[in-house]
């Protein structure tokens, strides 16, 4: 039986420690950890809750060893917070889940990922990073344009105000979102059309487009943008309608350039790469996540999965069938017989 130990953050911890809920935004409810392992002990695996980075860290010092470890921990404090897990593990050589420390470093910072996608000839929105408010005075993007945090998931700091028609009002939302961040903030020229969620499944040349929900705010939800207020109450702000490149060519076209960001950006087992359209129609790709949420029904990953037909623990079973691929093969053939 593999021993299998499972990574997270927990919101409610972080709540009690005095975090407030956008700070704690990403982070995990007890019914997702507690899905997850009862789906992958379904799947045959014995699994040991270690809980945040911290938590690792001394199971780690203490001895405490597993064959392999499912991390969805998002981390808390700087820029590559994604990455601390990983690499801790990456010291002690024990295979895990999803990411490297250097993807989750490179795809949490989201004008490196446009960089380095621009470069795969995968078309991005024109954008610019400010540091502070005089990288303003230079600014050469097109009206109207949107500003959010460099470095943040779950829309933290994307408000309708994010949405920017002014040099005016592009000054005020900067000077909010640099003092409540403490971050650089990502301009981007705005993208008027369709917007797409792609779950992928798979690493490198074995990676594959699961399928595509297109994102459809309904009445009441802030318009124009993708809120942090739309994603906190999506059950009743958010339609995520499955679409398909079979019968719709923007959505062809998304699914053509998410599978080639996530082969660029060299992601692994699944994740999701987020398009809009531009006035013309055609896709543009806005961001990656190398660790998408898997809430069995609140999470956009396990919702697409539901939509195709596919089961929390199927989904999973692929997820942990594509990261058994990197564990030595003296180790791998007790440890994949159920999945």
């Amino acid at each position: 039986m593999r021993k299998i130990g499972l990574t997270y953050d927990l919101r409610s911890e972080y709540l009690l420690e005095g975090y407030d809920d956008e700070e704690t935004a990403e982070f995990d409810r007890p019914d997702t950890i507690d899905s997850l392992e009862t789906a992958l002990r379904e799947l045959g695996c014995d699994v040991d809750r270690i809980g945040r980075c911290k938590s690792l860290v001394s199971r780690l010092a203490a001895g405490d060893r597993w064959d392999l470890v499912f991390n969805i921990c998002e981390g808390m404090h700087g820029v590559s917070r994604e990455s601390q897990v990983p690499a801790l593990l990456d010291l002690y050589q024990i295979p895990y889940t999803f990411a490297d420390p250097l993807v989750m470093s490179v795809c949490l910072h989201k004008q490196t990922t446009k960089t380095l996608v621009a470069a795969a000839g995968v078309p991005t929105p024109k954008s610019r990073v400010i540091q502070q408010l005089s990288d303003l005075d230079s600014l050469s993007l097109k009206f109207p344009v949107f500003a959010k945090p460099i470095a943040q998931g779950t829309s933290k700091g994307v408000t309708p105000e994010s949405h920017v028609e002014s040099v005016a009002e592009l000054v005020d939302i900067c000077a909010q979102l640099l003092h409540k961040f403490s971050e650089p903030v990502l301009i981007e020229e705005y993208l008027p059309g369709r917007e797409f969620t792609v779950g992928i499944i798979g690493t490198g040349n074995q990676s594959r487009v699961l399928g595509t929900l297109e994102v459809v705010m309904l009445p009441g939800a802030d318009s124009e943008v993708y809120s942090y207020r739309n994603k906190e109450e999506c059950e009743s702000l958010v339609d995520y309608r499955l679409v398909r490149p079979e019968h719709d060519g923007q959505v062809a076209e998304a699914e053509e350039l998410a599978l080639l960001a996530w082969r660029t950006l060299a992601a692994r087992d699944a994740g999701r790469i987020d398009l809009r359209c531009d006035a013309s129609g055609r896709p543009q790709f806005i961001e990656a996540n190398p660790l998408a949420g898997l809430h069995p029904s609140h999470s956009d990953l396990p919702m697409l999965a539901t939509a195709l037909g596919m089961s929390y623990q199927e989904l999973i079973a692929q997820i942990l069938q594509s990261a058994l691929a990197r564990v030595p093969t003296n180790q791998r053939t007790d440890m994949t017989q159920h999945v």
